[in-house]
């Protein structure tokens, strides 16, 4: 990857901005859906952004989670036909999957937020357990 200052975290998880937004840039959209952060995400790349991380990483299925946090460039570049590819494959995974209509805890939704944090975390190669600890000061 890229130097950190490179990179715009687009989220509607309010965990990633409280733990990360030291280190980096933030676009912290609570309002949207999962899959509204990954049309988002499609059109920053059809724009000529870079997709960093991939938009359907790990094994919490997109209709599972109402959190979603994927990393492009700040900047765009030359567009990319691959990762347009990529993304927009992701938002059709996310369209086949049938929506689960269950109410969510708020110990459910802290839990689906931490996995969130935690696989991007990984993905960027940050300290999560660090910047938990940050986020409480």
């Amino acid at each position: 990857m890229t130097s950190e200052r490179q990179y715009l975290i687009l989220t509607n998880n309010p965990l990633v901005k409280a733990c990360m937004a030291e280190r980096y840039e933030i676009l912290l959209l609570e309002e949207l859906t999962l899959r509204e952060i990954l049309v988002k995400a499609r059109d920053m790349v059809y724009a000529g952004h870079t997709l960093y991380t991939h938009p359907l990483a790990g094994s919490v299925k997109p209709n599972e989670t109402p959190y979603k946090s994927v990393v492009v460039s700040k900047n765009p570049g030359e567009f990319s036909a691959e990762q347009a590819g990529l993304i927009a494959g992701s938002i059709e995974v996310c369209d086949k999957l049938a929506p689960r209509r269950r109410a969510l805890t708020r110990s459910v939704l802290e839990d689906f937020r931490l996995i969130d944090y935690t696989l991007l975390s990984g993905a960027l190669g940050f300290d999560a357990a660090a910047g938990l600890s940050n986020a409480g000061k």
